[in-house]
């Protein structure tokens, strides 16, 4: 590898070594040809085919430090009347970058899975899956075209369908994975009208070529309409990734995929494919500059998103779902970001996200390990005593969530906020009052799960029938890891116990970068040129301009942390762990009688804003009432009733009136012989009045 140039078969190697690694266990450790490899094998060598990618990746990252890059195609599959498909990769800091969060998590999350999985019988199944889906979004962080960055679009969904529903003889977990696919389509449907309307008027699928032609989408308009063509093309854009970064109101299917076991949900909703739409757009961002519509539309969709489904973490009793509901919210926060023009810091932010939310999601994992399987937050306290390295861990991604000074989730929450402050789109003040709400809402409900999980008294190893309905989520928090029918939960005289090395090592690798990492890379990746090849500002949005002057104002990093002391969002966070450790460790009868007084907006939280009753209503219900219209009058009225049955009809009413007059006797077939020559003669006997 060289200054200036990267290697494209070293690159190759990136995507390829997790296929490989996804090959070997899915096709030999499974019973597809016989299960010709074991466990061991199965997890060494998709262990080391992550291993090699990571190691390539960090290497072409700092190769692109050096000022390398790379933008080609590695493989041309057809050319349809000048349009080309094209396998290509472009490297640049925003593509490296990615590649090495994907590649550590997914690490991570492999090493986790020997412990978590050890005991499943789809063991080797389980690894080809994730490895398989590190293989996808490489592809999809890689690609330099529309083409390649679909496949990876659509593959990542794939893998998640088959990874949600990885326990497919549990009825939820069909339902969750089923959920999750139709609800992608649905965003899928604009992505792919999105880049359609791209191809058709630039007539390429290159980046390069159709960020150089921007200037033809700027100033055309949608057919039969005065649209700016680039503000549609961009909300298309974003709908895709609406669906697959889980924007409202697309949002539905992320808290269903819990039903998948833990180390997925910590690879897709930490790292990887809620980040993919996240992503796109700041690659986008030389078309999304073209369009204020377009990014007010972004700025409000993700304001909503963060600061509802923040109050959504609030009710939740099963501790996964709590994290979950923290993904969503913080996706709202990246998404505002990216409608403000602060592409760099909503890619910040997914950075140091992705470290402290495969921290919390494994954190959550090793604590139902230590459980029995039990999820419900109420059955546990004090575990504090008994898992100290989850403990430890899960305090520390607590921090870094909650925007603690000097924590990575701090430089990045809080540049956020202050780029949405400087933003002057319709709909910025909104966001900025969602932002800063949010940032209550979060301490809040992160601590009263850190408090009721490790704190206060044990609740474990009891009978805990009085919960009964409470919880809407009741009767999947202790089926959800595992067989519905298997144990759950620590029996009386049974107590916690730490989790085994293969699961307490990426906790500790993971807590690492999520305390340091913001701090060491703020400067260079927010206020310096990390991004300057990679992401493109339009000059009349100063967001950043302005992030960096107080940037340098304050002093850098350390000046930063500091000043946030004095901050409105500082003493925010500070209230809500105060007020979460008021009402769930002095006073646990707030809550309960908050609960009781507020009834209706429990139960509007209870029931997800009705969002799942209303697509089941009017999107499913209408799709019922359709299909059995056009069943009724089409299938069975139109097909079976007037041209099948018909025409048997027709025929068989035929054949009664000729029959009538197929008598067999020959006066009477003479008869009518002599009719026809009579008609005949009168048809072609000239008329006697004409000359």
């Amino acid at each position: 590898m060289t200054v200036g140039q990267i290697n494209p078969q070293l690159l190759l190697a990136v995507p390829l070594a997790p296929l490989a690694g996804a090959a070997i266990a899915g096709l030999l450790g499974t019973k597809f040809l016989g299960n010709i490899v074991g466990r061991k094998t199965s997890h060494s060598v998709t262990i080391l085919g992550v291993l090699i990618a990571m190691i390539i990746s960090i290497y072409t990252l700092m190769a692109v430090l050096d000022g390398a890059s790379f933008n080609g195609t590695i493989y041309q599959w057809m050319d349809v009347a000048g349009l080309k498909l094209e396998v290509g990769f472009q490297i640049d800091s925003l593509s490296a970058m990615m590649m090495c969060v994907v590649t550590f998590v997914s690490l991570m999350v492999h090493i986790y899975t020997i412990g978590y999985m050890a005991e499943d019988e789809g063991y080797n199944r389980f690894f080809s899956y994730i490895s398989l889906f590190t293989f996808s979004m490489l592809m999809l962080v890689m690609s330099n075209n529309f083409l390649q960055l679909f496949f990876g679009w659509e593959a990542v969904g794939l893998v998640s369908y088959l990874l949600i529903g990885f326990w497919y003889t549990k009825p939820t977990a069909i339902f969750a994975n089923m959920k999750a696919f139709l609800v992608n389509r649905v965003g899928d449907f604009g992505f792919i009208l999105g880049i359609g309307l791209i191809v058709a008027y630039t007539n390429s699928m290159n980046y390069s070529e159709v960020f150089a032609n921007k200037d033809i989408l700027l100033h055309g308009v949608l057919p039969g309409t005065d649209w700016m063509l680039v503000t549609v093309a961009c909300i298309c854009l974003f709908i895709g990734a609406m669906g697959k970064s889980a924007q409202f109101p697309l949002h539905v299917w992320l808290p269903d995929s819990m039903e998948g076991p833990t180390p997925i949900s910590a690879l897709i909703h930490a790292a990887t494919m809620v980040t993919a739409g996240i992503f796109m757009v700041a690659r986008m961002s030389p078309l999304f500059e073209l369009s204020d519509t377009a990014l007010s539309f972004i700025l409000v969709i993700g304001a909503i998103t963060a600061l509802f489904m923040g109050f959504m973490g609030i009710i939740q009793n099963d501790i996964k779902r709590v994290v979950a509901y923290s993904t969503l919210s913080q996706l709202g926060y990246m998404t505002v970001a990216l409608g403000a023009s602060a592409y760099s810091v909503a890619v910040f932010h997914l950075m140091t996200h992705a470290f402290f939310k495969a921290l919390l999601f494994l954190g959550a994992g090793s604590v139902i390990m230590g459980m029995h399987h039990d999820q419900d937050i109420r059955n546990m306290g004090g575990l504090r005593k008994y898992m100290k390295i989850t403990w430890i861990t899960s305090l520390v991604g607590s921090l870094a969530l909650i925007g603690t000074p000097f924590f990575s989730g701090f430089y990045s929450k809080d540049s956020i906020i202050e780029a949405v402050q400087s933003s002057h789109l319709a709909g910025a003040g909104f966001a900025q009052f969602s932002v800063l709400a949010g940032v209550f809402v979060t301490a809040f409900y992160s601590f009263r799960m850190y408090f009721l999980v490790f704190h206060g008294k044990e609740n474990f190893g009891k009978a805990h029938a009085e919960h009964g309905h409470d919880d809407h989520h009741a009767a999947d928090a202790h089926a959800d890891d595992h067989d519905a029918h298997e144990h759950h939960g620590l029996a009386p005289g049974q107590k916690p116990h730490e989790s085994p090395w293969v699961i307490t090592l990426p906790l500790i690798l993971l807590a690492i970068p999520s305390a340091l990492i913001g701090y060491f890379t703020i400067e260079p990746m927010l206020h310096g040129s990390f991004f300057k090849d990679a992401i493109f500002v339009a000059g009349q949005h100063e967001a950043m301009q302005t992030l960096t002057e107080e940037f340098h104002e304050v002093g850098g990093a350390l000046g930063m942390a500091i000043h946030s002391l004095t901050s409105l969002p500082f003493w925010l966070a500070v209230a809500g762990v105060a007020t979460s450790y008021l009402f769930y460790m002095v006073k646990p009868e707030i809550p309960a009688a908050l609960k009781k007084n507020l009834s209706f907006i429990y139960t509007l939280l209870d029931n997800k804003y009705y969002m799942d009753k209303f697509n089941d209503v009017v999107f499913a219900g209408g799709a019922r009432l359709l299909g059995g219209g056009l069943w009724n009058i089409g299938d069975k009225g139109l097909i079976d009733g007037l041209i099948v049955n018909g025409s048997a009809k027709l025929v068989a009413w035929s054949s009664r009136a000729i029959r009538t007059i197929q008598t067999g006797y020959i006066y009477h077939y003479a008869f009518v012989m002599i009719l026809g020559v009579l008609g005949f003669l009168i048809y072609f006997m000239p008329n006697p009045f004409t000359k």
